[in-house]
């Protein structure tokens, strides 16, 4: 297929510990960054998607705090962190149907509050209030998403024989680019022995086995591949994309966690950009925990069910390996913008401006952007080519 949109800007605030700027300071910094980088003005956005979160203002009332005016698209939604994903394919179908001509994406965040510990900062029951039965869960101590996690990689690990080696291998590759990526929150090395040293969460997860938390903003900009091609950045065009949705995993006669979204998404998004999984030079993938990486490259079909563990091991996901994988240390070691996170990056590997971890070659990216329990997926394409595989 011939790619209808593309991504041309693209703003990305400080991140990490930052306590002295509120949500809509970082919303209005990424969305300015991002209309600039493009080369547009306020003026020429007539379109905003917010990723709703926690944060209280993440709604279509963001118009009006980011001085936008007269836009034909504007809306608030949430997908928990496959969001991304989809609306970068939302505002894609607006500028195709020519509803929108320039659209805003933006995640803007502020979990951190001083004094306060980062695995405070998201209670799950903001987002899922347990009552009735579903309180039982709360009643055996499953607070937050570590235990659920927990339980999808202790079930994967009886099942085939996974280990916390393999797990730390990925933390380890990913630590690796994040030291080559100058917004990156950790700068510091990790090796596989302080991996292991590293306290335990919920077993078998260790804190390196689990995301960052941030306060910031990540804004994109996507308008039509006519308009991009006289745009000031190269253009990073859409060129597939696909979702995918399981449902409740956690119920009686599904194993928790072990397939996810990917299996349905991966396929749709590939075939809509009519290319095959062996095209794909680099990957920027959903990492919430290490595990999440793993099966999600088996249900992608990078390996087969299973043997996750094994393909990962040869360090291949890392610098100088063969599948260059989360190239800006992801959120386990970079920052975490839920699913503008793998987004953003994307963009930067896609344009060539990434500096001393740029991938050798960088014509096709598969984003992976995954929510809840693994229960919900959504699978972009990007290509440096309006047609992809060309």
């Amino acid at each position: 297929m011939t790619a209808t949109a593309a991504i041309v800007g693209l703003g990305i605030t400080d991140m990490g510990k930052i306590y002295d700027r509120s949500g809509a300071d970082f919303a209005a910094d990424a969305v300015t960054q991002a209309v600039a980088d493009a080369g547009l003005s306020k003026s020429d956005i007539d379109g905003l998607l917010v990723n709703g979160n926690l944060w209280p203002d993440s709604q279509p009332t963001l118009q009006m705090m980011l001085g936008l005016e007269d836009l034909t698209l504007c809306s608030a939604m949430t997908a928990a962190g496959s969001t991304a994903g989809q609306l970068v394919q939302y505002a894609t179908m607006a500028i195709e149907h020519e509803l929108a001509s320039a659209v805003v994406l933006l995640f803007a965040d502020v979990p951190l509050r001083r004094g306060v510990g980062s695995g405070a900062a998201y209670n799950m029951l903001d987002f899922w209030p347990m009552t009735g039965m579903s309180g039982l869960r709360l009643a055996w101590g499953e607070f937050g998403a570590n235990p659920s996690y927990a339980l999808a990689a202790r079930r994967h690990m009886h099942l085939f024989g996974t280990t916390s080696d393999h797990f730390g291998t990925i933390a380890v590759g990913q630590r690796q680019w994040a030291l080559m990526n100058p917004k990156a929150q950790i700068t510091k090395p990790l090796t596989l022995e302080e991996y292991h040293a590293s306290r335990w969460v919920v077993e078998p997860l260790h804190l390196f086995d689990c995301c960052l938390v941030s306060n910031g903003a990540v804004a994109l900009v996507i308008t039509s591949s006519e308009r991009a091609a006289d745009m000031r950045q190269p253009p990073v065009y859409v060129a597939g994309y696909g979702q995918g949705h399981p449902g409740d995993n956690q119920r009686r006669g599904r194993d928790p966690g072990v397939h996810t979204g990917a299996a349905l998404s991966g396929p749709l998004a590939l075939r809509s950009a009519g290319v095959a999984l062996t095209d794909i030079d680099f990957l920027e993938l959903y990492d919430c925990y290490t595990y999440t990486v793993l099966v999600t490259l088996e249900d992608y079909g990078f390996c087969a069910k299973g043997e996750g563990g094994g393909f990962v091991s040869d360090g291949k996901l890392a610098p100088g390996g063969s599948l260059p994988t989360n190239t800006g240390g992801g959120q386990l070691s970079s920052y975490y913008m839920w699913g503008f996170t793998p987004m953003s990056e994307a963009v930067i590997q896609m344009r060539g401006q990434a500096g001393q971890r740029q991938v050798p070659k960088n014509d096709l990216c598969l984003v992976s952007t995954q929510g809840g329990i693994l229960n919900f997926h959504s699978t972009t394409i990007l290509s440096k080519s309006r047609q992809a595989g060309s």
